[in-house]
């Protein structure tokens, strides 16, 4: 219905509120032209130059965290290479202690060893020493007791001489019978 009652209109001779006047459309398109050219050939490259700079930036950016995870890669890399060697360093020093260890351990057990020995033979020895003493001393005792056992027993005295060589003779006797036992 609209467009009948335009038609209409135009046929009439009057002028259509709906459609411009021709001199309207000759210069809004002429302007629009304009414009058109203006934008294009200004604004455009403007806009094209400042996303390229965001798009050279954003690569960029791109680019050095790229190149910023392969550097920390590479030192993550080395950071583990480091570390096996410290460990592998560590074991063997661990390894030496325990070796040294073990030869502290083995030289101050023979030290002991020899120490005791040493200590053994010196009780030995003082043993020995303090036997002999104490046979010595036994020996003059018995020989003493022996006598004065005799002299009661014979009724009379005996002189040195003649004592000493009964006693001696008495005690070799003891030995003998000891050492047959």
């Amino acid at each position: 219905m609209l467009a009948s009652d335009l038609f209409l209109a135009e046929e009439e001779g009057e002028q259509n509120i709906l459609l411009p006047a021709f001199y309207d459309i000759l210069w809004s398109a002429v302007i629009f032209t304009v414009l058109l050219l203006v934008f294009w050939k200004v604004v455009l490259p403007r806009m094209q130059a400042l996303l390229d700079e965001r798009a050279a930036a954003i690569e960029g950016g791109i680019k050095k965290a790229e190149e910023a995870q392969a550097e920390a890669a590479a030192a993550l890399e080395s950071y583990n290479t480091q570390l096996a060697a410290a460990r592998a360093e560590a074991s063997q020093i661990k390894d030496r202690a325990r070796a040294d260890a073990a030869k502290i351990e083995a030289d101050l057990k023979a030290r002991a060893n020899d120490e005791a020995e040493r200590i053994t033979a010196q009780a030995h020895q003082r043993i020995e020493a303090e036997r002999q003493a104490a046979f010595s001393s036994l020996k003059t005792e018995v020989g003493t007791l022996a006598l004065d056992l005799s002299e009661k027993v014979v009724g009379e005295s005996m002189d040195d001489s003649r004592s000493a060589a009964i006693v001696d003779r008495f005690l070799a006797d003891l030995e003998r019978d000891g050492a047959n036992r």
